[in-house]
């Protein structure tokens, strides 16, 4: 029954660790840009209203 805990931690543990480099290396980069390029790109709101 310890083999069974053991490879169960070990299970447990290796997911999640796959999962925060999965965060770390894609995830959270990409976050980031995509708050990066709306915070740079210019509201359109004002030409919109004018148009109209």
């Amino acid at each position: 029954m310890s083999i069974f805990g053991l490879v169960l931690f070990l299970l447990l543990g290796g997911m999640a660790f796959w999962l925060l480099v999965f965060l770390l290396a894609f995830a959270v980069p990409y976050w980031i840009t995509l708050g990066a390029i709306d915070q740079l790109r210019p509201k359109r709101v004002f030409d919109e209203e004018e148009s109209q």
